[in-house]
């Protein structure tokens, strides 16, 4: 593995892209300060120009020396929280270009736990950007097999880091306003912020930044899903006539062409959550029903990707 995160590191620094694992999901890397490199990545995802992309780092040092403010509330959440699933929003410094942060006055920093991201990052010595591994849009990547199976050689080398152990993305909290704000529910709770913090966090407004993953539509497979109540999905399934893939919590219903059993936890739940939906993107079915998870502060995160994953009605 050295040899390979010394190679990934020379890939980066001649300006190419490597996918990596991070505890959340795999991210595709470039060099954050080469605007070369940002351009070859947003064209390989086919994201936005004006979609910012998250910046990690190997310590909060490193990641609040790209800051111009940093408040005591980051340096607070950081001493909890890094290295880990979570991403703040603060200004910018005046080293960080546009191509970063899609012309926008905040960056999202990030400190990942996973032993192979560390390595990269102390390895290249310098941060990366990495937004995830896939193309835009799209389901997000939990294991190595999936970057491949998504992006092929466009990606000029992919870290093998087995199957992410959080499995969807980051919290992300704005701190670039002066008030805390949860623009993204990810692993680390609502509850644990707060308490980090001692005060609540605040709901985005309409002047809240761009950060990843927050618009409407976002982690969706290619074919149609459909998010069901749990005393409606029998009614759905017979309404879908044999042709559907189903996610849900009861034992398999043998309507169904295709049937995955989640866990009825939380967590255990987002660990597998991604690696389902492609599991059940690539049969044949015409639709997916996904069986609605509690409305409960612990499937806060969950909640949210389905949604956005989901099919406008």
């Amino acid at each position: 593995m050295n040899a390979d995160v010394r190679r990934a590191a020379q890939i980066l620094g001649a300006g190419g892209l490597v996918a990596f694992p991070t505890e959340t999901v795999y991210g595709l890397g470039a060099d954050a300060s080469s605007e070369a490199a940002l351009k070859r990545l947003y064209a390989v995802k086919r994201r936005p120009a004006d979609h910012p992309v998250i910046v990690h780092f190997a310590s909060a040092e490193d990641a609040f020396g790209w800051a111009r403010q940093v408040p005591e509330a980051a340096r607070s959440l950081a001493a909890r929280f890094w290295p880990g699933p979570l991403t703040l929003i603060l200004k910018r410094g005046p080293q960080v270009g546009d191509f970063i942060t899609g012309g926008q006055d905040a960056i999202g920093l990030r400190v990942p736990a996973h032993p192979v991201a560390q390595a990269l990052l102390r390895e290249f010595g310098k941060p990366i950007a990495a937004p995830s591994a896939n193309r835009f849009g799209r389901v997000s990547p939990t294991a190595a097999e999936h970057v491949r199976r998504d992006l092929g050689d466009e990606v000029d080398l992919i870290l093998e880091g087995g199957a992410s152990e959080v499995g969807i993305e980051s919290t992300i909290v704005d701190l670039s306003r002066g008030r805390a704000v949860l623009l993204r529910p990810g692993a680390i709770s609502q509850a644990d912020l707060e308490r980090a913090l001692g005060e609540p966090l605040s709901v985005p407004d309409a002047a809240a930044p761009r950060a990843s993953g927050t618009l409407e539509r976002h982690y969706a497979p290619q074919i149609p899903l459909r998010l069901v109540p749990p005393y409606a999905l029998d009614a759905e399934i017979a309404r879908a006539g044999g042709r559907v893939a189903v996610l849900a919590f009861s034992h398999p219903d043998a309507r169904a062409a295709r049937w995955l059993r989640m866990p009825r936890e939380a967590a255990a739940y987002a660990r597998r959550l991604y690696a389902a939906l492609r599991e059940l993107d690539q049969s044949d079915c015409a639709q997916i029903l996904v069986e609605q998870p509690p409305d409960e502060a612990a499937w806060l995160a969950v909640r949210d990707r389905l949604k956005r994953a989901a099919t406008p009605a």
